[in-house]
């Protein structure tokens, strides 16, 4: 059986090529909220975590948003040393405008793609 981030693996890659074609569009915010889209199912995976941490750092860099840019660089950092642990807030959108601790509600859509990523997991 493969692991959650295998799993849910694909619907990350969705959502990160949607921002990047967003982003390409001069549509910076739609792009963003794809990548959050993308941080609420991968956040259960180290990997996956780490990862959309990364591209929303390049979103703050490509935007030059410094506020960006800065938040992501400790949420790598964190993502990467908590993750493992279990230590996410469930739901959290991974933007440098909320807190890294805030749980927030998952949206239907993707927390029937979740419970479907783990369930093949098991």
């Amino acid at each position: 059986m493969p692991s959650y981030g295998r799993a849910i693996g694909p619907f990350v890659d969705a959502e990160l090529r949607e921002a990047w074609r967003a982003v390409r569009r001069n549509e910076f915010a739609a792009g963003f909220r794809h990548l959050e889209r993308a941080h609420v199912m991968g956040q259960a995976s180290t990997y996956q975590h780490v990862r959309v941490h990364v591209h929303m750092l390049a979103w703050g860099l490509s935007t030059r948003s410094a506020r960006q840019t800065a938040g992501q660089l400790l949420r790598i950092a964190g993502a990467a040393t908590k993750t493992p642990f279990g230590l996410v807030p469930t739901g959290n959108t991974g933007g440098a405008d909320i807190s890294p601790f805030k749980p927030l509600p998952i949206p239907a859509d993707l927390a029937k793609i979740i419970r479907e990523a783990r369930q093949a997991t098991r």
